[in-house]
């Protein structure tokens, strides 16, 4: 019995060990995900949006050879700028949507207006 809970906890620490000193693993999902959803949504074609989606490709491609160099507090970093590059070409791509839908409705409105008249 006791060479069993001595070599459980033999195990145990060395679990333990070997886990802390396993570098830790890259995390790309939210910036993958973020990115995917600025493409989608058409971030391309708005110049502004494009920009930071760019930037945000070019920072997710970065982090992925510091991590496979070992740097994963800086690639990490990264991932988080990636991140929120790509949440940026989102909310730039809507506001140029929604700018063009109101335009759109500005010139209806003249024309019914006009019509009106």
């Amino acid at each position: 019995m006791r060479n069993t809970l001595k070599l459980g906890s033999l195990l145990l620490i060395a679990a333990a060990t070997g886990c802390a000193t396993n570098s830790p693993t890259l995390r790309t999902e939210s910036s993958t995900s973020a990115i995917r959803a600025a493409e989608e949504i058409g971030a391309s074609d708005s110049p502004r949006a494009a920009f930071h989606l760019e930037a945000a490709q070019e920072e997710l491609a970065r982090a992925k050879v510091l991590a496979e160099n070992g740097d994963n507090d800086q690639a990490g970093s990264l991932l988080l700028r990636a991140e929120a590059d790509a949440e940026l070409a989102i909310l730039l791509s809507r506001e140029q949507n929604e700018k063009a839908d109101a335009t759109l409705a500005v010139e209806r409105v003249r024309k019914l207006q006009s019509d009106n008249r």
